[in-house]
């Protein structure tokens, strides 16, 4: 089987940390000029590595073994989050750059053909996994004309300073590719806390997200007596404590939600708040789970609108992914893979996060391997694993990638 090389692959993600790099994380959200220094760093390591390399339209850069016969497609985004980590995304597209050197050194793996991907904005700087659907067909000219940033930057204009305006766009031929690896740190604890190296995917939860505007009547707070009060932050609080009250009665084992943003108009200790915003997202791995809380968030808005005061209007904030499955025959191989390198120390996990895997299953079947990070913490300038977790990792995909090209 073939062998990674553990030094130069430390060595590649700390370079690729480098760019970019604020304190312990990286900060290299997609489009931006240090996102598109570490693609031309990747396309040229792709090259080096006897691939095909290019940057597509949207930035994917794509590595082409020139091999003959079926190919196996591994990688993952090397965007950031605005305060991001340096190994979330990044993990996985040095693991393929890695993995297709190792295969090319093996004299018994040279023949066999892997592909490998750093994918853009997957940490939806512009439009969620945008690289993926691009692949997949799924980024339509409808999106990427309404599609901006938060600061209100569109996509075309940095599509264009990024010098990709006109740049053709690869899209995944099925008869090309037996499939997708991702590799991924965990973000989360699960791993750590139950001293396991290895998890192997079995699905991807699927969310959704909405947004609650909430409009009552701005007014003095110490003449605007309660019972005529049309309070938005009443109205806010009240919805914001019936979910959390509510949801735990239809919600799966997975199941987790976050009101991570809240806004109160125009915010003064004096003043009786005349709007306010809260936005609610939640996942599970199971579709009827999501259509529940889609229900009961409907049937609270209705409640809370039916009390008098301040009203409520619901609107959904991003198109909701449904929840994506692994291929068995491939997770079977990374099982294998992770027997023979740390037997007994890994284990099968749905993902809380969502990954491009997600999005590219629906075009090639796709797999998933999850390494430990350390404390639980990702999306976060602390995000970190260890050395002889990465290097595991690595190897464990290595084999299960030989495995399923044996088997093409």
């Amino acid at each position: 089987m073939p062998k990674i090389n553990a030094d130069r692959l430390l060595s590649d993600l700390r370079h690729l940390r480098s760019i970019g790099a604020v304190e312990n994380g990286v900060v290299r959200p997609a489009f931006s000029e240090k996102d598109m220094e570490a693609r031309h760093w990747l396309k040229g390591q792709y090259e080096s590595a006897g691939l095909e390399a290019s940057i597509d339209g949207v930035g994917n850069v794509l590595g082409r073994s020139k091999n003959d016969g079926k190919a196996l497609l591994i990688g993952s985004h090397s965007d950031t989050q605005p305060t991001g980590g340096w190994l979330d995304g990044a993990l996985g597209v040095i693991y393929g750059l890695e993995v297709a050197r190792a295969l090319a050194e093996d004299p018994e793996t040279r023949h066999l053909a892997v592909d490998a991907v750093s994918l853009q904005d997957e940490e939806s700087r512009f439009y969620g996994c945008m690289g993926s659907r691009s692949l997949c067909g799924e980024f339509t000219a409808e999106m990427e004309a309404d599609a901006q940033d938060k600061d209100g930057v569109r996509l075309t204009d940095a599509l264009a300073a990024a010098g990709l305006a006109g740049v053709p766009r690869e899209r995944l031929d099925p008869e090309r590719y037996v499939g997708f690896l991702e590799a991924h740190i965990e973000q989360g604890p699960q791993l750590e806390n139950d001293g396991l190296k290895i998890g192997v995917v079995t699905s991807i939860v699927g969310l959704g997200g909405r947004r609650f505007s909430f409009h009552g009547q701005q007014n003095h707070a110490g003449t605007t007596m309660m019972a005529i009060r049309k309070d938005a932050s009443a109205a806010l609080y009240a919805l914001a404590a019936a979910i959390n009250e509510e949801f735990p009665k239809v919600a799966g084992p997975r199941s987790v939600w976050t009101m991570g943003r809240a806004v109160i108009a125009p915010g003064a200790a004096s003043i009786v708040p005349g709007y306010a915003e809260l936005d609610l997202q939640y996942r599970d791995p199971d579709t009827a789970v999501l259509d529940r809380f889609e229900e009961t968030a409907a049937r609270l808005v209705d409640e809370i609108n039916g009390r008098g005061g301040a009203t409520v209007e619901s609107a959904p904030t991003r198109v909701r992914l449904a929840p994506s499955h692994m291929d068995e025959g491939m997770r079977a191989k990374i099982g294998q893979a992770a027997e023979a390198n740390a037997p007994g120390q890994w284990t099968e996990m749905p993902s809380g996060a969502f990954h491009d895997a997600g999005v590219i299953c629906s075009t090639l079947p796709a797999a998933m391997l999850f390494i430990p990070s350390i404390g639980g913490i990702s999306h976060d300038f602390a995000e970190d694993s260890h050395d002889n977790d990465i290097v595991l990792g690595c190897q464990v995909l290595a084999d299960a990638a030989a495995g399923i090209l044996a088997d093409r």
